[in-house]
């Protein structure tokens, strides 16, 4: 179904239930390929049963099934994962120290550092 990843690598962590988009997933594929490392997600889809999104007034893009952390390792992998997503379309792009988030959001395109 997917190049590089199982449905399973999104599972919430607190519930174990998924609804991540088969699309979004489709489109984290091409990011991997063109990325050329091996991508940990860290966060994928989450539950609105979830303690991250139970404490939001809304739901977030990892609820709605369209969003991942990515663990990176180092400003190298770090500057490819942005570079690549922006370039592919993602939406939304959060910058950690250990991670990048990417998000297909259909509102207006935002980049943010945590």
């Amino acid at each position: 179904m997917f190049k590089y990843f199982k449905l399973e690598d999104f599972e919430c962590s607190e519930t174990g239930e998924n609804d991540i988009s088969h699309d979004f997933v489709h489109k984290l594929d091409e990011l991997r390929a063109v990325c050329g490392f091996p991508f940990h997600i860290t966060s994928g889809f989450r539950s609105k049963n979830h303690s991250r999104e139970k404490s939001k007034q809304n739901p977030g893009s990892h609820a709605r099934g369209i969003a991942a952390d990515i663990a990176v390792q180092g400003g190298a992998q770090r500057m490819k994962v942005v570079q690549m997503a922006l370039e592919l379309g993602f939406s939304g792009v959060g910058v950690a120290n250990g991670f990048i988030h990417v998000d297909v959001r259909d509102t207006t395109p935002v980049l943010w550092c945590y």
